[in-house]
């Protein structure tokens, strides 16, 4: 996969983990959309270094998929804890 292709998987994953996880974002739509993309080169790496399955060329396998939202779903709890109260 390019890097044109990871970016429009994360965004994707970034507003699938959004909807999986609701509730108002300190960054709003715009941080939502670089946290998933930011999301999905994490869950990739981790993917391909930790968990022993290499990121494949196809941009329509299900563990890359799994491997973008997971990481978009931590890094938004992650952020939503460190400046959860920033909008308040």
């Amino acid at each position: 996969m390019t890097i044109i292709s990871w970016i429009i998987l994360g965004l994707l994953a970034g507003a699938i983990a959004k909807f999986l996880l609701p509730g108002r974002d300190p960054g709003g739509l715009i941080g939502t959309t670089l946290i998933g993309i930011a999301g999905a080169f994490i869950g990739g790496w981790i993917s391909a270094r930790w968990m022993d399955h290499p990121i494949t060329k196809d941009f329509y396998d299900g563990a890359t998929w799994a491997a973008a939202i997971g990481g978009s779903l931590v890094l938004l709890i992650a952020y939503r804890l460190l400046f959860g109260n920033s909008r308040d």
